[in-house]
């Protein structure tokens, strides 16, 4: 027997689908701290990042970079 499990597909069917519900989902996400939660973040901005221009990608990454440097100093 195969399993053919969709993480991406899993994710995207349990997401809230309200603003409140996503920023509740986000903020409980990283105010618990558990790595569990991190494939359903990474879901979310994969779809961010996908509907985005160019010019708000490299914003966004921008913004990653800043933040990064921030925390690793």
């Amino acid at each position: 027997m195969s399993l053919n499990f969709n993480i991406r597909q899993a994710v995207l069917l349990k997401v809230p689908k309200t603003e409140d519900g996503l920023r509740e989902m986000v903020e409980d996400a990283i105010s618990k701290g558990e790595e569990v939660t991190l494939p359903g973040l990474g879901v979310l901005f994969e779809v961010l990042w996908q509907d985005c221009s160019t010019e708000d990608q490299n914003e966004m990454l921008s913004t990653l970079r800043e933040r990064v440097q921030n925390v690793t100093q």
